[in-house]
């Protein structure tokens, strides 16, 4: 058993349970100006900053719908109520509250390192006081923020916030965005995939993690 310098979380899909309704709202969006999202699309959304995947979104409406191209404004304005009605009934993932409150036990610094802006996670964590546990954060409209994931810059702002280096901290993703970003950061990355992949899918999205994940339980007896 190990102490790492400092853990530092993803939140939608490692903490909270919310990539399958962020998926729906995106979907319904998408679907709203005449271009459904396949699986695969959707995926590559995971972690990634809202006007990152609002851009993406419009390239691939705009490659195979009739309709007039919306806005980034317009795709937006469908979105997002119908994501903030989702996500407020977010549940924890499994084992994240208790992975959240041994940290906090045991002293082991921690970061929220999300591409969330500080708005969306003030909603998606209100009905989850274990989270305020989590007092130092990187947001993904952090003004000190340069680019999002999948670049580097999320985690080493973390670890610099909290004065570690970021090759000493563990970071914990769900998205491939999210791994890439952490792993370029020089984390040690832990990553819990989304259960439907194989595999063969899952180590070709995800090249060089240190672990993957079956759920958060497995590093509770891991931090000492």
């Amino acid at each position: 058993m190990v102490r790492p310098a400092a853990c530092l979380f993803d939140l939608d899909g490692l903490l909270l349970d919310t990539e399958p309704l962020h998926a729906e709202a995106w979907q319904q969006a998408a679907s709203h100006f005449g271009r459904p999202l396949a699986a695969e699309e959707l995926l590559a959304l995971r972690g990634r900053r809202r006007h990152d995947c609002a851009d993406q979104v419009l390239q691939w409406i705009s490659g195979t719908s009739p309709h007039t191209l919306p806005s980034q404004e317009q795709l937006l304005a469908v979105r997002q109520p119908i994501a903030e009605a989702l996500l407020l009934h977010a549940p924890p993932m499994p084992g994240a509250p208790e992975l959240v409150q041994r940290c906090a036990a045991l002293e082991v610094p921690m970061a929220l390192a999300t591409s969330s802006s500080r708005s969306a996670v003030a909603l998606k964590a209100s009905p989850h006081p274990w989270l305020e546990l989590i007092h130092t954060r990187v947001h993904g409209d952090d003004p000190e923020l340069q680019r999002g994931k999948p670049a580097p810059d999320v985690f080493l702002l973390a670890a610099e916030r909290l004065g570690v280096n970021a090759q000493v901290c563990w970071a914990f993703e769900d998205s491939p965005a999210g791994a890439q970003s952490a792993r370029s950061a020089g984390c040690v990355v832990h990553v819990l995939p989304p259960n439907h992949l194989s595999s063969e899918q899952r180590d070709n999205l995800y090249p060089g993690v240190n672990r993957f994940l079956n759920s958060l339980r497995e590093v509770l007896d891991q931090i000492e």
